[in-house]
């Protein structure tokens, strides 16, 4: 028996205004699509300020692919700007350790380790001018090789992933890890 659930979908989408197409921006215009949720029923506070901090320690086998654990700091800042929270309440950090480490090679040295530039540069360039805090373990920087000297401009250098994550954490970031 063949279902009629994707087109009542289709038609509670259309009669109700939600979109089926995930919307640019308005932070982060070229990463980082999201859904409006207009008929949300757990309402978005957009009177507070949403610090969060996310751990990425994982990257694609792909390495001519997006890591998608640092796009969801953008899909973050989108979404978020997009309900009607203020950019200036919006705080983000990413933690970058383990297999993520490269990913924060300028695209100079991950073609030359790769051969292909850094598909995340202009991610994390557009995360950082947005306000966004990259903090590169330092333990990991020397365990996988990758001198901060040979990240992208502007990413910050902590002692270990562990430290920056208990910091942020005591200066009201919430950890996110996914």
């Amino acid at each position: 028996m063949k279902s009629n659930l994707p087109f009542v979908f289709l038609l509670f989408c259309a009669l109700t205004g939600v979109s089926q197409e995930k919307a640019k921006g308005p932070i982060i215009k070229a990463y980082g699509e999201v859904w409006d949720i207009p008929e949300a029923t757990f309402k978005t506070d957009t009177s507070g300020t949403f610090r969060a901090v996310f751990d990425v320690m994982n990257s694609p086998s792909d390495r001519s692919q997006l890591n998608p654990w640092i796009e969801t700091a953008a899909r973050f800042l989108n979404m978020h700007a997009r309900a009607g929270v203020p950019v200036g309440q919006l705080k983000v950090a990413l933690v970058v350790h383990n297999k993520a480490s490269t990913d924060l090679l300028d695209s100079a040295h991950y073609q030359e380790r790769f051969g292909v530039p850094n598909p995340n540069e202009g991610l994390l360039r557009a995360l950082m001018d947005a306000g966004a805090q990259v903090v590169f373990c330092g333990q990991s920087s020397r365990a996988r090789d990758v001198p901060i000297e040979d990240t992208v401009e502007g990413v910050q250098l902590s002692l270990s992933a562990v430290t920056a994550l208990i910091q942020l954490q005591e200066s009201g970031y919430h950890l996110i890890k996914f």
